[in-house]
Formats: C-alpha cells, sequence, structure tokens
C-alpha cells in the first residue's frame, strides 16, 4: 500500500527583493510504500534537506503535492500543522535534539504530554519501546549523563513513542562512532523488520543507506536514479551505492 505520495514537487526561493531565484526542487515524484524503509542520498545543495523538510510539512512546496496515507498537506491548516506533525510523523535529528534538564524518560514521553495522553498510557507505551531500544536502564538519566549512541536510541524512542505513519530520519549516523552507528542502524532495521516500522532517511552514508531497502539520488533537485536492495547483501547493496556516487561525483549521467 502507498503511504506517501510525492507528486510533482517543486520548491522555488526567491530574494526579499524578488529578483533572483533559487530552485532547490525541480519537479520531484516518487511514493514510498508502507513498511519500507528508504534512504535518500546527493551531493550538499542537491535538495535532499529541501525535499526532507517539506515531507515532515516544516515547509510548503511551491508547487505540487504531498499525501500522507491519502490526506493531502494543502488540506491541514497552518495553526493544526504542529498537531498533525506529532500524530503523522515521528523525528530523529543529527543533533538528538533532547532537552538537558529533562530525564531521558520525561524527553521520551514529551510528545505523548502534548498530546495530552494519560499517564497510565504513557507508562504502557513506554515499557517496550525502551525494551527495544535497550535504554531501560537510562530513564531516569538525564541526557549530559549518557553517550551519543544513548542519547540517540532516546531520540528514536521519543519519535516512535507516538506510533507514527512514517519515522523521518536528517543525517542520524553523523554524529555518531562507528560502533554507536551500526547499533542505530541495526535498531531501525529492527524497527522495520519486526514492528513494520516505515522509514525515511536522509544520509550522505554510503554505508548506512545500505541497510534501507531502496536508495533514491537526487541531484540538482531532480530523482538522479534509485537502487532496490531485492535480495542483495547489505556489502553488494554498498558498493551499488558506492558506484552511484562515484557517477554523480563526477558529472555522469542517469543511470536509468
Amino acid at each position: 500500500m502507498e503511504l506517501l505520495q510525492i507528486q510533482n514537487v517543486k520548491k522555488v526561493y526567491t530574494t526579499k527583493l524578488g529578483l533572483t531565484q533559487c530552485v532547490a526542487l525541480k519537479n520531484i515524484s516518487f511514493t514510498v510504500q508502507e513498511g519500507e524503509f528508504m534512504a535518500i542520498m546527493g551531493a550538499s545543495g542537491s535538495g535532499k534537506t529541501t525535499l526532507l523538510n517539506i515531507i515532515a510539512s516544516l515547509d510548503r512546496p511551491t508547487a505540487g503535492q504531498i499525501f500522507l496515507n491519502g490526506t493531502p498537506f494543502s488540506s491541514v491548516r497552518d495553526r493544526d500543522l504542529a498537531k498533525f506533525r506529532r500524530e503523522n510523523l515521528g523525528f530523529v535529528f543529527q543533533e538528538f535534539n533532547l532537552l538537558d534538564t529533562f530525564s531521558i524518560r520525561d524527553n521520551i514521553l514529551l510528545p505523548l504530554v502534548l498530546s495530552q495522553v494519560p499517564v497510565k498510557e504513557m507508562e504502557a507505551r513506554l515499557q517496550p519501546v525502551a525494551k527495544m531500544l535497550d535504554i531501560t536502564t537510562l530513564l531516569d538519566k538525564f541526557p549530559y549523563e549518557v553517550s551519543g549512541g544513548e542519547k540517540q536510541r532516546a531520540a528514536v524512542a521519543r519519535a516512535v513513542i507516538t506510533d507514527p505513519q512514517i519515522l523521518l530520519a536528517d543525517e542520524p549516523t553523523g554524529a555518531l562512532d562507528s560502533r554507536s552507528s551500526v547499533e542505530l542502524l541495526q535498531n531501525f532495521a529492527r524497527l522495520n523488520r519486526e514492528v513494520g516500522r516505515t522509514i525515511l532517511m536522509v544520509t550522505h552514508s554510503a554505508k548506512a543507506a545500505s541497510r534501507a531497502s531502496r536508495v533514491l539520488f537526487i541531484k540538482d533537485g531532480e530523482v538522479f536514479h534509485q537502487i532496490y536492495k531485492a535480495s542483495m547483501t547489505d556489502e553488494e547493496m554498498y558498493t551499488k551505492i558506492s558506484d552511484t556516487l562515484t557517477v554523480l561525483a563526477t558529472g555522469g549521467e542517469s543511470l536509468e
């Protein structure tokens, strides 16, 4: 089932005086299936972050439409966007974005508090998520007392505790060491495989992208190429991704 539909999305930024235009996205179209783990890659300035921000409803496209489970983003009023994001989207950022004055427990529960979920239900949701991500013993600690990898696992718990339709991750391994990166990607794989969580991840890392079931490459604001993992191993997928990144870096034409 198609969960996310991106239809002919274009984004143009204009200077205050309207004299100069920057076309960040030209004509992007693709779909994401429910339960898919998809990575988006591209060079800096290719438009992938702009695309993620639009999918996250943090920005509006200049043209085109985005549908989440059949609901067009354009139908959501600006004043309702925060509630829409909280109920439908989970976010994992490179810099964790945890509040140092809140315990790990309170950081994870914050989106439920904002949604006025009863305390008993919050605790019932917390325990299985904390167990899956192996942070049960960290719940009463504060962010400054735990490692970067543990912070990111707490951030993932905060993102999925609302049971979002899609998990959006922006360079989630960017601030982690290699061991913590591997652990995070293993947790993403478990969330995708065991819970059926749909994941859309923007990354520069071929190693991270090799865990995804599909990789979409963006170049100059357009879809350049995509790779489906199918029966490939992580190592084979990594090689395919690396080859495509080489073509991108050397100015090659589309591989389609």
